[in-house]
């Protein structure tokens, strides 16, 4: 007698228990150590930097360059503010970074709950519109948008990164915020308008604390592109209003590279994006997917 051919599912079946076992763990390894690659990959010149910046300053610029240092020493913390006044370029950037993503994240939001909320052909053309403006390179608005400020008297001033940081940012924050807006129930308004609510106090009592994790998403991406901004520093302020990001850049110049104290600036100006990011982490997870589906 001719035997019958065996489906896959009936040899699947057949199929040892503990191969399948240990096919899930090889996968599983695999899938380990790609990720341990590739956080290498990112983590390795950040760690590079943190060390370096521990070294004296002499063997910060020694050849070869060593990975650990000989001793520990906050010898170049110390210096970095001798060299330059980095507190103020801090300063700068943490009070321009901070007003902008405050005054970015609730304008976005109003303006994207409204056409989230009511719908309608004017609405779509300014989504698309603030789309429209997003997909434009910076480098392509800096010349008018330095004119402009030019022409209000603002250069070199706090006021005029905040302006601009804004300006940039809104429409960030709008096509984040909307997709947020839209996965929450437009029951909810419903019931706060039945309670005497308006549409105002039913979009901050009840939509914003529902929204939470968008708006903390939001908030985390458009500080880090304010905060790590150099083109429109670079372009609109001086000496006044001079922000960390270029005040790190004058460490290296035509006759000197101060690496030691210029390694020790750049940890210390990522420090407030980290601590930034632990206090808001809860809520970047379920921020991401919360406008991902739709019902």
């Amino acid at each position: 007698m001719t035997e019958l051919p065996i489906s896959k599912t009936d040899l699947a079946k057949r199929t040892p228990l503990n191969l399948l076992k240990w096919k899930q763990k090889i996968w599983l390894l695999f899938v380990i150590a790609l990720t341990c690659l590739l956080a290498m990959l990112f983590l390795g010149p950040y760690v590079y930097l943190l060390l370096t910046s521990f070294k004296p300053s002499a063997e910060a610029v020694s050849a070869p360059p060593t990975l650990w240092p000989s001793t520990f020493s906050i010898e170049n913390y110390r210096n970095m503010f001798d060299y330059l006044p980095v507190g103020k370029y801090f300063t700068n950037s943490l009070v321009t970074a901070g007003a902008s993503t405050i005054i970015s994240v609730l304008l976005g939001s109003m303006a994207a709950y409204g056409i989230s909320r009511f719908t309608s052909v004017t609405g779509k053309y300014f989504l698309l519109f603030t789309l429209v403006i997003r997909m434009v390179p910076m480098i392509s608005i800096a010349i008018p948008m330095y004119m402009i400020v030019k022409d209000m008297g603002l250069i070199d001033t706090q006021l005029a990164l905040v302006l601009v940081y804004t300006s940039v940012n809104v429409p960030f924050a709008i096509w984040l915020m909307i997709g947020f807006f839209d996965s929450v129930p437009k029951e909810f308004d419903e019931a706060a308008r039945i309670d005497g609510c308006g549409w105002l106090g039913a979009f901050i009592r009840v939509i914003l604390p529902v929204s939470l994790p968008g708006l903390a998403t939001t908030a985390i991406f458009t500080f880090m592109l304010a905060w790590n901004d150099f083109l429109f520093s670079l372009l609109m302020t001086s000496t006044q209003a001079k922000t960390a990001t270029v005040g790190i850049s004058e460490f290296l110049t035509a006759y000197n590279l101060d690496l030691g104290p210029m390694t020790a600036a750049a940890v210390s100006f990522s420090f407030p994006v980290m601590i930034f990011s632990l206090f808001v982490q809860r809520y970047i997870v379920s921020g991401m997917t919360l406008g991902a589906v739709k019902e």
